[in-house]
């Protein structure tokens, strides 16, 4: 595990990517179900409105990480992008869940 130069990125062995696909992927798909079951905190359009956008930014978030991960790297502007969508959506255990993945492979964590 390395971080990426000029980035903020975390950059993983293909051994770490490996022995850490089913977990980063458990995270990843369990964030996205739960925020695909969320429904808006208000009645109204303007909650719903404010509740899709915030779904969309998690969910691209979501797929930011997977696309890093596919590159042998922990996106940080996926677990920024994510995070901050799971907390408008006031799911701030999955948010905390997404930030960890920042030291998935780092054997102190």
């Amino acid at each position: 595990m390395t971080q990426a130069p000029g980035s903020s990125d975390v950059t993983l062995s293909a051994d770490d990517r490996a022995r850490l696909d089913q977990v980063f992927m458990q995270v990843v798909l369990d964030v996205q179900g739960q925020v695909q079951q969320t429904q808006p905190q208000r009645d109204g359009a303007l909650a719903a409105m404010f509740h899709k956008e915030q779904m969309a930014g998690a969910l691209q978030g979501c797929a930011m990480l997977i696309a890093g991960w596919n590159e042998n790297r922990v996106d940080e502007a996926g677990i920024t992008r994510a995070a901050k969508a799971l907390r408008g959506l006031e799911l701030t255990e999955l948010a905390e869940r997404v930030e960890r993945l920042r030291q998935i492979a780092d054997p102190e964590a």
